[in-house]
């Protein structure tokens, strides 16, 4: 039997959603180590050398950290939207670090080189991660990538400068200051360790997209066999696919008069006729919570936790299915009955498929065969779950095969 599944409404994400996106908090802490928080680290580490533990007393250290938390906060949340504002975003925290500052020290909150190059390093990291989403897929991104991480490494040799200053108090001189040759090999060692992060960081989002994609993909083909929700639970809880015994409404629909009627058509026609069935069929059982949906051939079986879910998606379904064969002349009929059924993953050692196995699915099967184009039987364990004021046809007594007793139908009007 083959098996359909298509996207539902736009919802919360979902648990396999987050495992193959990352949850918030995943995103949070990657943004946080990976971009926002490393030049905030490296200060707090030059202001920790120079003035020692005495500056976890002052405001300063604490402005910082919230500055830092608020801007990663906001580049997470801003990610994965149509618009993740990467220049503006990465200005949040040298300016709410600044705002706050200035406001307590004045003026001479400037003249401190390490805050002057905060603001240039974020202006620099924003422009580089705003000029790469706009230049999308492609040679453009990653040199960009890679010039990312050239300045970030970048970040270690100005705050090491800016120590050299601060802790002597000379002024800087370019040509005095690269005259130690030690100096211009942490430049230079500085200038190669981005390089080779940025071309290592290049290989791993390559890696990952493929990863994602293919990760998409399983998941997409896994929801058509098993369907959103229960791959969820599986995903949570492998135990969820072990063979269980459950009450559940079972829904079958069955074009009326389709072998014949194909057997006169092309096979195009055909599978156009059941592209239209099947489509209209889907979003109806789903938005009723069907738990399973099969589709085989011009059959449609749906299972639902409660039999007036079924029942209300079988009056929905019997319009949609009319609308939908009605350019072919053709009709469905639907049965509806509900009881016990075993549930769960059946097959061999190497092929198995999620199904409803009892025989309260072959006695919705057995109703559904005995519907007329156009018409919703429903049995009487389903009658009895309604509300009383359900409009109900004049009760029908079924001679199903296998059964001694004769099946209590009723239409459902």
């Amino acid at each position: 039997m083959t098996e359909k599944r298509s996207e539902r409404p736009v919802e919360l994400a979902s648990a396999l959603d987050s495992r193959i996106s990352g949850s918030f908090r995943n995103r949070y802490e990657q943004e946080l180590f990976r971009n926002t928080g490393q030049f905030p680290l490296a200060n707090l580490l030059l202001e920790l050398l120079l003035e020692g533990p005495a500056i976890f007393l002052a405001p300063d250290v604490y402005t910082l950290i919230g500055a830092t938390l608020l801007q990663t906060w906001a580049l997470t949340r801003w990610e994965n939207t149509p618009a993740p504002r990467r220049f503006l975003g990465n200005l949040i925290g040298p300016a709410t670090y600044t705002l706050i500052e200035a406001l307590l020290e004045g003026w001479k909150f400037f003249d401190m080189p390490n805050h002057i190059a905060y603001w240039i390093f974020a202006i620099a990291v924003g422009v580089l991660q705003a000029a790469r989403l706009r230049a999308g897929p492609g040679a453009a991104a990653g040199v960009l990538v890679v010039l990312e991480n050239v300045v970030r490494a970048a970040i270690l040799f100005v705050m090491y400068a800016v120590f050299e200053l601060l802790s002597t108090g000379t002024q800087f001189a370019a040509a005095a200051f690269f005259a130690d040759r030690s100096h211009l090999f942490i430049a230079l060692a500085t200038l190669i360790l981005g390089l080779s992060v940025g071309l290592a960081t290049l290989s791993e989002y390559g890696f990952l997209a493929l990863l994602r994609e293919t990760s998409t993909q399983l998941q997409r083909y896994s929801e058509w066999l098993l369907g959103k929700d229960l791959l969820e639970r599986v995903i949570a809880n492998p135990e969820a696919l072990t063979m269980v015994r459950r009450e559940r409404a079972i829904l079958f629909m069955d074009i009326r008069g389709f072998t014949s009627w194909s057997e006169r058509c092309s096979p195009e026609s055909v599978v156009q006729a059941l592209n239209s069935y099947y489509q209209c069929a889907e979003p109806v059982a789903w938005r009723h919570g069907a738990i399973k949906l099969k589709f085989s051939a011009d059959e449609i079986l749906a299972v639902f936790p409660e039999p007036r879910h079924a029942a209300a998606c079988a009056l929905e379904l019997r319009v949609q299915a009319q609308q939908a064969l009605a350019q072919w002349g053709l009709g469905a009929g639907i049965g509806v009955h509900s009881g016990a059924v075993v549930e769960g993953l059946l097959g061999s050692a190497g092929i198995k498929g999620y199904d409803v196995i009892g025989d309260t699915v072959n006695t919705a099967k057995r109703i559904e065969g005995a519907a007329g184009g156009g018409e919703v039987l429903v049995s009487d364990s389903v009658r009895a779950a309604l509300a009383p004021s359900t409009p109900l046809g004049p009760r029908r007594e079924l001679l199903a095969k296998g059964k001694e007793a004769p099946l209590e139908v009723y239409p459902l009007l």
